[in-house]
C-alpha cells in the first residue's frame, strides 16, 4: 500500500480550493492526485478543520 500524501500537499490542495483556483477536478489534475482524494480531503477538512492523514486503523501490515 502506498504511503499517504504529505501534509504539505494536502494543505496546498485545501488552500487552492479555498482560493477558488479551480474545480475539484481541475485541482486533482493540477496536483496530480485522484478526484476522489480531493473530494474526501475537502469533505474531511470541512468537518474537522484538519488536513492530516488518518492513522492506520488496524489490520495486517505488510
Amino acid at each position: 500500500m502506498p504511503a499517504p500524501y504529505s501534509t504539505d500537499l494536502r494543505q496546498r490542495v485545501v488552500d487552492a480550493h479555498q482560493a477558488k483556483l479551480g474545480s475539484q477536478r481541475q485541482l486533482a489534475d493540477r496536483f496530480q492526485v485522484s478526484l476522489s482524494f480531493v473530494q474526501r480531503l475537502i469533505r474531511s477538512y470541512k468537518k474537522t478543520g484538519k488536513v492530516n492523514a488518518l492513522a492506520h486503523a488496524g489490520g495486517a501490515l505488510a
